[in-house]
């Protein structure tokens, strides 16, 4: 192809504007829409026009549209908006974009049979912790993140996991941008008191959540490298803290360590960057 036959690509040449104009509004409103129904289990239009801040009109015509495209669902009995099969459909294609998700599996079913805590496999995403996976324990009291569950990073075992082996730039620019939410009486909110436990985490490989987002259940993670030894992932076991008890936490650590390598060495990783400072 020459000249005008050129196919674009991302965006068209010379373009270069990245402000608010840019942006198309109504389908700004409309992502909003989906984000709000995704966080729920079944919404009212009145619920999601309230979390919005959007008239019930606008978010109703936004909803109708999504459900045509079976990005939303309308459950007419109890008059609730749902999360549609096509947004499965879209968010599996994520996934599809790396082997992590299909090598992770039974790694983590191994991981909980050995543990007898629940596995899990999660990503950061803008300054956010992001569940992909999960393998639920047998146990009736149990840990569980669906997938999209998201959670901050300072107060999340894989969290500080891969925060641990990112550099002290990236580290300071994500606290930057983000205060450091107390969610328990256990959550570190003090930033030199974060640094200090990242450095720990890097020294031994495996990371603690120690009921510091939810009281009364603990997490142990573990990094995932890709081939440049970027952490990019994480595993972890979660459970309450009269089961996952501090003096399993070496036990556990490296179990999930190894299991975290062995998912690295799955996609074609290295952990050596574990050793970087």
């Amino acid at each position: 192809m020459t000249g005008a036959q050129t196919r674009t690509r991302g965006r068209p040449k010379s373009f270069h504007d990245t402000s608010q104009q840019a942006t198309i509004q109504s389908l700004d409103r409309a992502m909003e829409v989906l984000k709000i129904v995704s966080g729920g289990t079944g919404m009212s239009l009145t619920d999601i026009a309230d979390e919005s801040g959007y008239s019930p009109a606008t978010v109703y015509r936004i909803l109708t549209t999504l459900k045509k495209h079976q990005i939303c669902d309308f459950d007419e009995q109890n008059q609730f908006w749902h999360i549609g099969v096509a947004a499965f459909r879209i968010g599996t294609s994520f996934l599809g974009r790396t082997r992590i998700v299909e090598q992770s599996r039974p790694v983590m079913e191994r991981l909980m049979a050995e543990t007898g805590e629940t596995a899990n496999l999660a990503i950061i995403d803008h300054g956010e912790v992001i569940f992909i996976s999960q393998i639920e324990t047998h146990e009736p009291i149990r840990a569980f993140f669906r997938p999209g569950t998201r959670g901050p990073v300072h107060a999340s075992g894989i969290g500080k996991a891969i925060l641990a082996q990112r550099s002290n730039g990236q580290v300071d620019a994500m606290l930057s941008e983000r205060d450091l939410k107390s969610y328990t009486s256990k959550t570190i909110t003090d930033t030199d008191d974060l640094r200090t436990e990242l450095a720990r985490i890097r020294e031994r490989g495996w990371a603690v959540d120690d009921e510091e987002r939810t009281a009364g259940m603990r997490c142990i993670a573990a990094p995932i490298f890709n081939s440049s030894g970027e952490a990019i992932a994480g595993i972890s076991v979660s459970g309450p803290s009269v089961r996952v008890t501090a003096d399993r936490d070496e036990a556990l650590g490296q179990l999930v360590r190894e299991a975290a390598d062995g998912v690295t060495l799955a996609i074609g990783g290295t952990t050596l960057q574990r050793q970087d400072s």
